[in-house]
């Protein structure tokens, strides 16, 4: 399945890849250039062949309660930014709040904090 077409180089899209990482199912977006290995299965790394790095894991806001889907990946790929409810567990109370998150060459995708 395909998402889009790749920000970052001129012939990739966006493909949606299912891994699994310290032994739980997780999706990988990855442009169609990008190609990764692992010899543990929880460290990739781009292979030789890649001439694409760009990747978003599903779960890389995972630690504020959200997961990146499908629709939410076609966004980011269309207008560059989306705005997400992210949930802070501090002082024992969850606390959602507001951000927008924007695509970042390195990390996939960024949380843009002073918004």
């Amino acid at each position: 399945m395909t998402l889009g077409a790749c920000p970052y180089c001129n012939d990739g899209v966006i493909e949606v890849r299912d891994k699994i990482v310290r032994g739980r199912k997780t999706k990988l977006y990855a442009c169609s250039n990008a190609h990764w290995s692992s010899e543990d299965g929880e460290f990739f790394e781009l292979t030789q062949d890649a001439t694409c790095s760009f990747a978003i894991w599903q779960n890389a806001l995972g630690r504020y309660g959200k997961w990146l889907t499908y629709q939410d990946i076609r966004t980011l790929l269309q207008e560059q930014e989306l705005e997400v409810t992210l949930i802070s567990k501090k002082y024992g109370k969850k606390i959602e709040y507001k951000k927008t998150i924007i695509l970042d060459q390195e990390y996939g995708v960024a949380v843009l904090w002073e918004s």
